[in-house]
Order: C-alpha cells, then structure tokens, then sequence
C-alpha cells in the first residue's frame, strides 16, 4: 500500500523519462533551448512564451505541469530540469532557470544532434 511519499529516483534512472517528455511536447523542448541560450539567468513567464513563440499559460503547463494536458510528472520542475527562483525585489514574480542537471541534459541532446 502506498502512503503518498514520492521515492527519490537517480538522475541516470530519470534520463529516459526525460527524454521522452522532451520528444513528446515540443515546448518543453523549446523552454529548456531557451533557459539553456540563457543561462546562469532566469526569466518569467510572459518572457519565456514570447521567445518560445507560445501560450503563458503553455509555458506554465510545460514548467509546472497542467493536469491532463502537461501532466505533473514530466513538468520541466518535476524532472529537476527547472527551478523556480525568487524574483529579488519583486517577490511576486516567478523566475524560472535552468538547473545543472538541466544543462547537462539540454548539452547532451545538442551533441546527439549534430551526431546525426
């Protein structure tokens, strides 16, 4: 029976669900290439969707997760791909980033990509 506590999975383990959240929705695809080109930085929402050529509320869906449309569990936020960040003195906005492991992943797309 399970109690509602999520297990801890390895990065290496999760590698696979990634990729395949990212071949499955081409925004997150394109929200991980953006925060990536912009890296250490952040950005919020509004900015993202613009750049990306999409929806704030699909760049929300795609971070966050969306119900049925972006389910929770392969939200970019999920997957330790994206982190929300305090906004400095504007507490009410939500900056969004690329993590370490993020960048890891997005560079090891990039070079599988120029392979073939």
């Amino acid at each position: 029976m399970q109690d509602g506590t999520k297990t801890a999975i390895s990065p290496e383990m999760l590698k696979p669900l990634i990729i395949r959240s990212l071949r499955r929705s081409s925004v997150r695809k394109k929200i991980a290439d953006y925060l990536f080109e912009i890296s250490p930085s952040g950005s919020y929402t509004s900015e993202i969707a613009y750049s990306v050529k999409t929806t704030p509320t699909n760049v929300i869906g795609a971070i966050r997760g969306m119900n049925t449309r972006y389910r929770n569990d392969e939200s970019l936020i999920s997957l330790n791909l994206v982190e929300q960040i305090e906004g400095g003195k504007h507490r009410d906005i939500k900056l969004y980033r690329l993590t370490d492991f993020g960048k890891e992943i997005v560079e090891g797309l990039r070079e599988n990509k120029k392979r073939f």
